[in-house]
């Protein structure tokens, strides 16, 4: 495994992070537990997970990710060699979770208790807000459209993390889902207020969505604020599995055709292109897209999913890929051609 430090802080991180929205609805509690294991064994120390999952959101399930964490975790005398990260939601979504979640300063605080009670721990590595409360463009939406609203200052939140740093209970703190104008307010409040600064932020990037590299690759390098990267396959489509309009039993997007967001007409089309790269490269083409993730140099951690053990040995093994030249040269030419299909 390979590691990398997260921005300025003394905690390195390996650059494979397993990821845990399936633990709950795909995978049972053992199959969990089983991940956990088989992840930290290959030298993973960096684990993701949210108080909304798993995926797709349900009251009836949602907080299992974080409480199947919590029975593993106080099976063992070495949390403090491991990094926990998780997340507090933001508005818009899940009524169920206290009545509508807020970024308030009682929202997060109760957040946080409620992932440490289910966690069993004392304190969060990384705590990150999962979404923006203002209205922007994330979860695939590109163009802005300037709306005022009443949503919760972005003054009021860091004030509110910043506290929970000083209590002890949380280690870092980092965003999700931002834009370049978000981040750079995060760190400009940090800076007048003498607030802690964000360390990472997580946003979509893979072979289908680059546009992290559009606004946000240069702040994370000037500013010390890498890339987590989620979705690195886009919801398992890289892998190829999908095409020819295959539906894998008990495959993520056979079970939840809702989620569409990698599946576009030019997302199949762009697919296909970096699959045959890998084939004609004798590469598994989710290894390929996995590696492409790993050796970009403003991400910090490349977030990995997996149902089953197989496909988490695989994903955990594209640290150890190098792309030859022309393999690279050949994803290039297809994103130039075909530019952040699924945003």
């Amino acid at each position: 495994m390979k590691y990398r430090p997260l921005s300025d802080t003394d905690i390195k991180v390996s650059v494979i992070c397993l990821g845990s929205m399936t633990w709950g609805e795909q995978n049972t509690e053992r199959e969990a537990h089983h991940q956990l294991e088989f992840a930290i064994e290959q030298g993973v120390n960096f684990i993701d997970l949210a108080e909304m999952y798993p995926v797709p959101p349900k009251a009836e399930t949602q907080g299992l990710t974080e409480s199947y964490c919590g029975s593993w975790l106080s099976k063992r005398s070495d949390r403090d060699r491991l990094v926990i990260a998780s997340k507090v939601s933001g508005p818009g979504m899940q009524s169920y979770l206290r009545g509508g979640p807020q970024l308030t300063r009682t929202h997060i605080e109760k957040a946080l208790n409620e992932s440490l009670r289910r966690l069993a721990t004392d304190y969060i590595d990384l705590y990150q807000v999962h979404w923006p409360a203002r209205h922007t463009n994330f979860f695939g939406a590109l163009g802005y459209r300037h709306q005022e609203d009443t949503a919760t200052p972005i003054a009021e939140t860091l004030e509110a993390l910043a506290d929970l740093v000083k209590t002890g209970k949380v280690r870092h703190i980092g965003i999700s889902n931002e834009t370049p104008w978000g981040t750079m307010a995060y760190l400009d409040l940090a800076t007048r207020h003498r607030w802690p600064r964000i360390v990472s932020i997580q946003n979509p990037y893979s072979l289908l969505n680059r546009t992290f590299e559009i606004g946000l690759a240069e702040i994370a390098h000037r500013e010390q604020v890498g890339l987590l990267a989620y979705s690195p396959l886009g919801f398992g489509v890289l892998s190829g599995k999908y095409l020819a309009d295959k539906s894998p039993t008990k495959a993520r997007l056979t079970l939840f055709n809702q989620f569409d967001r990698y599946s576009n007409k030019l997302g199949i089309v762009a697919t296909k292109r970096y699959v045959d790269i890998a084939q004609q490269a004798g590469l598994d083409p989710a290894q390929m897209a996995l590696a492409y993730v790993n050796t970009r140099s403003f991400v910090t951690s490349n977030i990995i999913g997996a149902t089953t053990l197989e496909q988490l040995e695989m994903n955990i093994n594209s640290v150890d890929i190098e792309l030859p030249e022309t393999v690279l040269e050949a994803i290039e030419q297809t994103h130039v051609e075909i530019p952040n299909p699924c945003p």
